[in-house]
């Protein structure tokens, strides 16, 4: 079982004020920023104030930890209203000239305004950092004592009023599985939440930046104190924000593009994504992008083995060629899903955005190819996302439901339980053990919707709390029995249903989560695509 170095700050009124870069609240607060306490902490706890010399060896081995797990208490559901403070310039020099000529200068005329708005969360609970220790150098238990001691003399977090009582302790997996609060992971994608991290050669610049404050008046002048610049980014996601995915929107034109190049969803959605995969597979275009055959294999065709060996799933950002059908509004404005004018390249996982960019850079303008046909059918040409007919894939929302079925992750009847079922053997059956039956496929078709969502990359928690309906017809006007559409064989001997998922956070509250959306085993061929219902 893992074990976990735990520091707990626990702030005593309920609010914090920092700010990140741009003014913009913290939140959480960053782990550069509980390293930075540790530092101001040792200073005072071994009496050092021109530098830290007792606690250095332990602080050099800290700050070479990767980015910790995060666990923060509920935010409050009222902002803060703040307040404004009018601070006075370090402009005493021309108060006193003007008072020197008889004038009747004032502080007040130099005051600079400043509006404080702290972020509020529950009263007494405590902001955990959780590195763990399995990925952390050597060197643990011969400093553990000394770090132990200068988290426990920390004082405030943040600015001088976010006075906090701060604890350090090793937590097992269990124990720090069992943390409640809002968990925020690192992560290689980009993210809204970038926060400062330390790394190797922090603790020196902060030193630096110290001497360089207590020396910035001299007989020379003043000289500036530089701002630091040893640390590291890293980009946080809270377990109930789903990924963040790189897209590219292309229309299907005819090959004089004189309109639109419709292809049924059903019927012909399987045909497009290897029509846009063979693209990709084509020598030709790998190179014009830098890209090995090795890399085409594993993020095009989904191969993470060797040439010739046994087959391994893919580790890492895999591409994905979703078939947009195009949502129409009929009759009385109901959303009817209507054929596929467009497509969308996506990845699944973390993949470099420039890399990105450059395959999109080159998807543009290519043109699909009909194998048996042996000639092209239709052109792509690149757009945006913000069109009417595909913007409810790409919206946020709380409900979402498929345009077409998910394939499941795995059998839905194992043990054959609908065999017991049939007429011819319902004789043996009564009508408790009938329900019991139906209960259990129902938990099993649960099971594997929720590992669906988690391998199409959301947290475990998003799976587990998500509300979710499935019935072999579809949810919205237009689309067609889970059963008739076409799939990749490999998926055929698995089940396929119409889904439709709520999200929700732990505490039940409902989660608007952004598009694309797309889960189940057929996801990198458009099959599982989702949009929402306008909520």
């Amino acid at each position: 079982m893992s074990d976990y170095l735990s520091i707990s700050i626990r702030f005593l009124d309920g609010a914090f004020h920092g700010r990140a870069d741009y003014g913009e609240p913290e939140w959480p607060p960053s782990p550069l920023r509980i390293f930075q306490a540790i530092v101001a902490a040792s200073a005072a706890r071994w009496n050092e104030r021109r530098g830290v010399h007792y606690a250095a060896p332990a602080l050099r081995w800290f700050e070479q930890l990767k980015s910790p797990v995060i666990v923060t208490p509920p935010l409050k559901s009222i902002t803060a209203r703040g307040y404004r403070l009018y601070v006075p310039d370090n402009v005493g020099d021309l108060v006193g000239k003007s008072w020197s000529h008889g004038g009747e200068g004032s502080m007040a005329d130099y005051r600079t305004e400043k509006t404080v708005r702290p972020t509020l969360f529950q009263d007494g609970e405590a902001v955990y950092y959780l590195w763990l220790l399995a990925d952390a150098p050597e060197g643990f238990a011969k400093y553990r004592d000394t770090l132990f001691a200068a988290v426990s003399s920390i004082a405030h977090v943040g600015w001088g009023v976010d006075l906090v009582v701060a604890d350090a302790a090793v937590l097992n997996e269990t124990d720090a599985a069992a943390l409640k609060g809002q968990r925020y992971f690192p992560t290689d994608e980009e993210t809204d939440r970038p926060l400062r991290v330390p790394q190797a050669g922090t603790l020196d610049d902060l030193e630096n930046r110290h001497r360089a404050f207590l020396n910035r008046v001299s007989g020379d002048g003043f000289a500036p104190v530089p701002p630091l610049a040893v640390y590291g980014i890293a980009n946080y996601r809270s377990e109930n924000e789903p990924p963040r995915a790189l897209c590219a929107v292309f229309t299907l034109r005819q090959l004089d593009d004189n309109g639109f190049r419709p292809f049924d969803t059903a019927r012909r959605g399987l045909h497009v994504a290897g029509m846009l995969r063979h693209i990709a597979n084509d020598p030709d275009f790998s190179q014009s992008i830098g890209w090995s055959e090795k890399e085409i294999r594993r993020m095009v065709q989904g191969h993470g083995e060797e040439r010739g060996q046994q087959h391994q799933p893919v580790q890492g950002a895999r591409l994905a060629f979703l078939p947009l059908p195009s949502i129409e509004f009929r009759g009385d404005e109901k959303k009817v899903v209507g054929s596929i004018r467009r497509v969308l390249v996506t990845a699944f996982g973390a993949l470099e955005r420039g890399l990105f960019r450059r395959f999109e850079r080159q998807f543009d303008g290519q043109e699909l190819v009909d194998e048996k046909l042996n000639k092209p059918v239709a052109l792509l040409a690149k757009q945006t996302e913000n069109d009417g007919a595909i913007r409810w894939y790409f919206e946020s929302a709380t409900t979402w439901a498929t345009v077409t079925p998910v394939i499941l992750p795995g059998y839905d009847d194992p043990r054959k339980l609908r065999q017991r079922l049939r007429v011819e053997s319902t004789a043996k059956l009564t009508a408790e053990e009938k329900s019991a039956l139906l209960l259990k496929l129902d938990k099993r078709i649960e099971f594997l919707l929720r590992k669906a969502i988690r391998q199409a990359g959301f947290s475990d928690a998003l799976a587990q709390h998500a509300e979710l309906e499935w019935r072999s017809t579809g949810f919205w006007p237009g689309t067609d029995l889970a059963s008739r559409y076409a799939v990749p064989d490999q998926h055929r001997r698995y089940r396929r249903l119409h889904v439709r998922i709520t999200w929700r956070s732990p505490e039940g509250n409902s989660i608007e989560i952004p598009g694309p959306i797309c889960i189940g085993g057929g996801k990198f061929s458009g099959l599982g695509l989702m949009m929402h219902d306008g909520t």
